[in-house]
């Protein structure tokens, strides 16, 4: 069996290393990267992939036949355009959140994979990267807690303001937070209820904290209605400085017959990551969920080597890219 090989084109957000090292540790060979200019995550990116050669060009990886996958981490306003030259190029696409930043953005990537038939996966890291969430659509799935009928999602996450660079604060250039961070949200939501359509009935986005910087959105909440549940998020950049990791992302899955919790990155008091709480008839219990994988990676190997829909039905990913810009135009006092 032939060993996939893919390469990275822009490293502007940090998500990149975790997209990048899950690909390998499920298989995959690195084989080179580029990215425009040398954003401030370079020095990091080159120290965890000190073998990984830099591209002379975009085209270099484009152009080479080896080249299976195209992951893409650059400013979130450049994505779509490379991943409609990857897949024009014959590649398939991982990327990470936004994928996109507009509808338009969205509306060409839906009609290049029509034509051209590649996958273009988003890599949402607050699913696909964290094992107690793999444990909890385990439970789901066995019907621990019943049919799903409402998730609770909030993503908090550090300013850093030091570290980031200018784009960070260009509301055309990171698509607003709710189009960004609630992503993670939106898809978690439909998958955890089975759903794939919803309605926002509502969406705000506010900056609240950092006036001097009015392209920032540093607030935000949707809600969302199915004819398979509800869904609230809250996302925001408010963690303090207190904390011990960049945020106390949490997820809550509520079930016809119990329910289950996610703390997923901290739990003051309890040591380590991957907390699972779960309540129903029979159990009251905390679960350590460190242990159970990260399939996602493995899967999308699988999909791109058989054409299948394992990993994520690409369907889901437009639908998550569609709800997120719709939530967006809301918040904003647009059209939906």
């Amino acid at each position: 069996m032939t060993r996939l090989r893919f390469a990275a084109i822009g490293i502007d957000h940090r998500h990149v290393y975790g997209m990048a090292a899950n690909m390998e540790a499920a298989g995959a060979e690195f084989a080179g990267w580029w990215t425009q200019g040398q954003p401030n995550t370079e020095p990091g990116f080159v120290k965890r992939f000190p073998s990984v050669p830099k591209a002379e060009s975009p085209e270099a990886l484009l152009d080479d036949p080896s080249i299976g996958l195209i992951l893409l981490s650059g400013i979130p306003r450049d994505r779509a355009t490379w991943a409609v030259k990857a897949m024009q190029a014959g590649k398939d696409v991982m990327s990470d959140k936004p994928g996109c930043t507009t509808m338009a953005q969205l509306d060409t990537i839906r009609q290049t994979v029509a034509e051209t038939g590649r996958i273009w996966s988003i890599d949402f890291s607050e699913r696909f990267e964290v094992p107690a969430v793999t444990r909890a659509a385990e439970l789901v799935a066995e019907g621990a807690i019943g049919r799903v009928v409402q998730t609770l999602g909030i993503g908090p996450h550090r300013l850093n303001r030091d570290t980031r660079p200018g784009w960070f604060f260009d509301r055309e250039a990171y698509g607003g937070i709710l189009t960004d961070i609630a992503s993670h949200q939106i898809d978690q939501f439909l998958f955890f209820t089975g759903s794939t359509d919803a309605e926002v009935t509502l969406a705000s986005a506010a900056n609240y904290a950092n006036p001097a910087d009015p392209g920032l959105q540093d607030f935000g909440e949707i809600a969302l209605r199915s004819p398979r549940g509800h869904g609230y998020i809250r996302v925001d950049w408010y963690t303090p400085e207190a904390l011990p990791t960049w945020g106390d992302g949490r997820l809550t899955i509520l079930g016809t017959e119990g329910y289950i919790e996610l703390r997923k990155y901290v739990d003051v008091g309890h040591a380590g990551t991957d907390h699972l709480i779960l309540v129903n008839g029979e159990r009251c219990e905390r679960i350590d969920a460190s242990g159970a994988g990260l399939p996602y990676f493995a899967r999308l190997i699988d999909d791109i080597r058989d054409r299948t829909d394992t990993a994520m039905p690409q369907a889901h990913v437009f639908k998550v890219c569609e709800l997120s810009l719709k939530a967006q135009a809301i918040a904003e006092g647009g059209a939906a």
